[in-house]
């Protein structure tokens, strides 16, 4: 099985981001959805899921991105993936 965890910063304050809203859809349906916490992190998004492609959405309190969607192709085991945001920037890498 196939599960997923997040993490986002605030690079422009220079700390985790708390209380992003964060989707997880795969064919348009939503699967998975939650909150950072106050160290900005979902450490279980979605568990049991199949392997496929997904898109993840993060809702950050930007004073320029108010959405960043991701598509990934999550294949079997853990995946983290982690969201860099500041108001002139995001990021975003595989994570371990």
């Amino acid at each position: 099985m196939t599960s997923l965890s997040t993490h986002v910063l605030d690079t422009g304050a220079g700390r985790p981001a708390a209380g992003v809203r964060v989707e997880l859809f795969h064919d348009g349906a939503l699967v998975a959805s939650g909150t950072t916490d106050a160290d900005g992190r979902i450490p279980d998004l979605a568990n049991r899921l199949e392997p496929g492609r997904y898109t993840l959405v993060f809702h950050p309190a930007s004073t320029f991105f108010a959405r960043v969607a991701l598509d990934v192709e999550l294949t079997e085991g853990h995946h983290h993936v982690p969201l860099l945001v500041s108001p002139y920037s995001c990021a975003s890498y595989r994570g371990s």
